[in-house]
C-alpha cells in the first residue's frame, strides 16, 4: 500500500515573499523623510515609529517589520526629520513636529490607496503615535511600546542638575556622549565627551509643556490602544505604563517580565504581543482606500 500524502490545509504555514523598498516622502516643511517599506502585496499597512535620537534601523523597528511581513502584513519604518537618513535638524522635544511627520507619512500612503491598520511607536515614538491618535481619527489601532507618561522625568539624567537655570542663563545646553555600553543614558558633560546635540530653551519647553494626561483623554473611546512595557526598563519606569492604563479609555496593558527598554532579550515576545493585538482587529471592519472618520 503506497503511503498517502498529507492534504494541504489552511493551517499550514506558507512563506510569504517580502520585498524591501526605499521610500522617500516629503514632509510639510519640504524635508525628505526616508523609510523602508516591507511589501507583502497586502493593501493593509502598519507604520512603525522609532524613539528619541534613534532611527528606523533600531532593533525593535526592524524585527517588528519582519514579524508583520511573515504574517503577510506590509510594514513601513521611517526616520523622523533630523534622525537617521531623513533631512532636517535634530531637535530635543519636537513631539508635535514628529506627529506632523507621521501625519504626512500617513497621508502619503492614503494617496496610494493603502489601508493603515495600525501605528506602532517605541519609546518617544510611543508618545508620538498617541499624540497622533489624539488629533486624528483615521487609524484603527495604536501600539505604545515603552512610552513615557511623565515627560518631566528623565530630563536631569540627560541634561544634568539645574538644567532649567542653566538653559535660561545660557540659552542652550550641549549634550555630550558619556555612553559606556548598551543603552546607557547620555548625560551633560561640559568638558569631556563627543558632542551629540544642542538643547535650546524652546525645544526643552516643547517637552515640558506636552501634557500626556490631556493627550490621552483626547483619544477616542473607540480607538484601541495597547501599551507594552518591560518590567526591567531602567530608562522609563514601568509605572509610566500603569499611568497610561489608568487614563486611556480603550486600553490594554501588557508587561513583559524581565524586559529592558528595547526588549533586548525579549524580541520574540514583543513581536507576538503586538501582532496578536493588531490581528485581533476585525478585518471586515477595515475600510479600503482612504481614511475613515473613526478609530473603529
Amino acid at each position: 500500500m503506497s503511503p498517502t500524502r498529507p492534504s494541504s490545509t489552511h493551517h499550514e504555514r506558507v512563506d510569504i515573499p517580502v520585498v524591501q523598498q526605499r521610500v522617500v516622502i516629503n514632509n510639510r516643511h519640504g524635508e525628505k523623510l526616508v523609510g523602508i517599506s516591507h511589501e507583502t502585496g497586502s493593501k493593509e499597512l502598519v507604520i512603525l515609529c522609532h524613539g528619541f535620537q534613534s532611527s528606523k534601523e533600531r532593533i525593535p523597528m526592524v524585527n517588528l517589520a519582519a514579524a508583520f511581513g511573515k504574517e503577510g502584513i506590509s510594514a513601513f519604518r521611517f526616520d523622523f526629520a533630523g534622525n537617521g537618513e531623513s533631512e532636517g535638524l535634530f531637535q530635543y522635544g519636537n513631539y508635535h513636529r514628529d506627529a506632523d511627520d507621521l501625519r504626512d507619512v500617513v497621508q502619503h500612503f492614503y494617496g496610494e490607496k493603502r489601508v493603515i491598520i495600525a501605528l506602532v511607536g517605541h519609546s518617544k515614538g510611543g508618545n508620538v503615535v498617541l499624540l497622533y491618535a489624539s488629533k486624528y481619527n483615521d487609524v484603527h489601532t495604536i501600539v505604545n511600546i515603552s512610552g513615557r507618561f511623565y515627560l518631566e522625568r528623565g530630563i536631569e539624567d540627560r541634561l544634568g542638575q539645574d538644567f532649567l537655570q542653566r538653559i535660561k542663563q545660557n540659552g542652550f545646553i550641549d549634550v555630550k556622549n558619556k555612553r559606556v555600553y548598551g543603552y546607557k543614558l547620555q548625560k551633560i558633560a561640559l568638558t569631556k565627551g563627543k558632542f551629540q546635540y544642542r538643547v535650546t530653551e524652546e525645544s526643552l519647553m516643547d517637552r515640558l509643556t506636552n501634557d500626556t494626561h490631556a493627550t490621552c483623554l483626547l483619544i477616542q473611546k473607540d480607538c484601541r490602544v495597547l501599551t507594552v512595557h518591560g518590567s526591567r526598563d531602567e530608562l522609563v519606569p514601568v509605572e509610566d505604563a500603569l499611568a497610561f492604563a489608568k487614563i486611556i479609555h480603550n486600553h490594554k496593558l501588557h508587561i513583559v517580565e524581565g524586559a529592558d527598554h528595547e526588549f533586548t532579550s525579549h524580541q520574540a515576545e514583543l513581536a507576538s504581543v503586538v501582532l496578536d493585538f493588531v490581528r485581533s482587529y476585525p478585518p471586515s471592519s477595515i475600510m479600503a482606500g482612504k481614511s475613515t472618520h473613526s478609530c473603529l
